[in-house]
């Protein structure tokens, strides 16, 4: 798709309005896949708006295309969060120059912090390897308890907590600007090994949901794991 006539910058408060659209969207796409964002009320996005921490993309003629916000957790670390993309340009690189803007954005207003990012997808996992991310356990993200607490709305929290946050759906990828390897290092080391990253991927989501699945076969668990179960392994 051609993206001559997308523009991608930070966001004003002036696009407010785009609000209910943005999280619409983002629970959409959850259900949808069945996993992922933990949910965001519109008032929420607005505020990132108005505190001039988020990346928006729009046509020329006004339309919304795409969006991501920053988080702060007490200073030290900053998630690039929410990236949506409304449905008609995605698997166009607009979430790849999304990614980028924000992550640029965060690099400028918190140079010290250390960033870091969630994600079920081996794409995004692609995205952030390209910006210098590497994958990390949970326990090098932050332990504020805010940030945990962001999770409640995920369909997986019950796993997260099983795990007592050491483990998830997700895979961590963090950035340390104080000791890091360069982006296209770590962009080659995900070229190198993306095959293995898939199958860790799949591995961990039948190792996490496997407990919950036997439970909801035995009768005594709920419909919603067997169907996310079902998602990933297509039976």
């Amino acid at each position: 798709m051609e993206n001559s006539n997308i523009i991608i910058r930070v966001a004003t408060p002036s696009d407010a309005h785009y609000a209910i659209a943005i999280t619409d969207e983002m629970a959409s796409s959850a259900k949808a896949r069945g996993t992922g964002i933990a949910k965001r009320s519109p008032e929420y996005v607005e505020q990132k708006i108005n505190e001039g921490k988020a990346v928006i993309a729009v046509t020329k003629d006004g339309a919304w295309v795409g969006f991501c916000y920053i988080e702060v957790w007490k200073g030290e670390y900053v998630a690039n969060s929410g990236l949506i993309v409304a449905p008609e340009y995605r698997k166009s690189g607009i979430a790849k120059q999304i990614k980028k803007r924000v992550f640029d954005l965060s690099r400028e207003k918190y140079p010290e912090a250390k960033i870091f990012g969630l994600t079920t997808g081996l794409a995004v996992m692609k995205i952030n390897s390209e910006l210098g991310y590497e994958p990390v356990t949970y326990s090098e993200l932050t332990n504020d308890e805010e940030f945990w607490a962001g999770c409640k709305s995920c369909v997986n929290y019950d796993i997260l907590m099983s795990k007592e946050r050491k483990n998830c759906m997700c895979t961590a990828m963090l950035y340390d600007p104080k000791d890091h390897y360069e982006p296209e290092e770590t962009k080659q080391f995900f070229e190198e090994n993306k095959n293995i990253f898939e199958r860790m991927i799949r591995f961990k989501q039948w190792k996490l949901l496997k407990p919950f699945f036997e439970k909801q076969h035995s009768g005594s668990g709920g419909g919603a794991v067997k169907s996310l179960f079902r998602h990933f392994f297509h039976f």
